[in-house]
Parts: structure tokens; C-alpha cells; sequence
């Protein structure tokens, strides 16, 4: 498209995604991988929740949960997902849906490794999105399980990735007067070529 200038030149919309990641990196003060994260349960009812991206691969974007919650749980059931990242600081937001798969393998190990001690035993401890009598619970199972596994607590089997890959990715910027700046880039489930559109805002 001939007037797609400036942020939002390129043929590969993961690598403006990542540019602008990358930007938002320098002037977002907290969590500027943060995206709301949208699922559907059975009964067609929406949720939504922050969670971390992190990874923009070459076709894909990666977050990580325990496959025991409610979003992990509605995601392998419905096998879709949605989600938006917004950087106050730049103006700018990235809106995406598409199709999810696990990702529990090596990537999965290798990314749980990086964790700090106590978000790897916290993982391992919680029964995430079930009922909790009493955080001393919680707290009592997080040091069982440092007492089992102490400095090097392996990924367990219900904890691993999420990769979405998308059908459709938008790029939002504002512009003076409400005139804002969008582009829609869409594919069909074969996941080849993209079409691109300026939508009006």
C-alpha cells in the first residue's frame, strides 16, 4: 500500500511487531510485553486477563501459563485466541487473533529455566484458577516443593507455552483529531500470503 510510511513500512508485520516491542521497551515504565489476552468458554462467554508475551517468533507469539487454568483450559478446547498490547507511552497498539498450539517442548524447558527460583517453584506449587482456602496454603506448598526439589526445580508437565499464530494482526497509532492510523493484515488458514488494508479509525 503506497502511503504505508514511517512505523508501519515493511512486508513482515512480526518484525514491526517486534520494532515496536522493541521501542516500547525503552519508554514503557512496567511490563511493556503485557497483552489482554481473550479466550472463549463453552458457553461462548469472553474472558479476558493480562498476561506476559514472550516471544515474537517469525510466524508466531509465544506466552506461557499453566495448562490446568481456565484460559489454558478454553484455549485447547476452542483452539483460538485474541489479544491486544497497548503502549500508552507510544500511542501505539498491536491487535491480534488466530489459531493456538502447545508449546511443551525443549523451548518450553529452556524458557522455564530462565525463570527466577521462586516463580519456577510457584509454578509448580499453584493449582492455578482453583478454589484457595487460605494463602498459607499456597505458601506451605511452595515450600514443598523446594524442599523436593531444591535449587533446580524442573518444568512440570501441566506448565508450558502457548503459540499463537494469527490470521489477522492490526497496527494502531494515534493521530491528531482522532484521525488515527490503521492497518489490517489478514491470511486464511493456510498461512500464507497476507493482505493488507488501512481501515478507517
Amino acid at each position: 500500500m503506497s502511503d504505508r510510511q514511517g512505523i508501519f513500512a515493511g512486508d513482515d508485520p512480526f518484525r514491526i511487531a517486534r520494532d515496536w516491542l522493541a521501542e516500547a521497551t525503552k519508554s514503557e515504565p512496567r511490563d511493556p510485553n503485557a497483552i489482554a489476552l481473550a479466550t472463549v468458554d463453552a458457553a461462548g462467554l469472553p474472558n479476558v486477563r493480562m498476561v506476559l508475551l514472550k516471544a515474537i517468533e517469525d510466524a508466531a507469539f509465544v506466552f506461557y501459563t499453566n495448562y490446568d487454568s481456565v484460559k489454558a483450559r478454553e484455549i485447547t478446547t476452542g483452539g483460538k485466541a485474541a489479544f491486544v498490547m497497548h503502549w500508552k507511552s507510544l500511542n501505539r497498539q498491536i491487535r491480534v487473533r488466530g489459531d493456538v498450539e502447545k508449546e511443551d517442548g525443549p523451548s518450553a524447558d529452556a524458557y522455564f529455566a530462565t525463570r527466577s527460583l521462586k516463580s519456577r517453584l510457584g509454578a509448580r506449587a499453584s493449582k492455578q484458577s482453583q478454589p484457595l482456602d487460605a494463602r498459607s496454603t499456597l505458601m506451605a506448598a511452595v515450600a514443598g516443593q523446594a524442599a523436593r526439589h531444591g535449587l533446580n526445580p524442573p518444568r512440570p508437565a501441566y506448565w508450558g507455552g502457548f503459540r499463537i499464530r494469527p490470521v489477522e494482526i492490526e497496527f494502531w497509532a494515534d493521530g491528531e483529531f482522532r484521525l488515527h492510523d490503521r492497518f489490517r493484515w489478514t491470511r486464511d488458514a493456510s498461512f500464507e500470503k497476507w493482505s493488507i488494508s488501512r481501515l478507517y479509525p
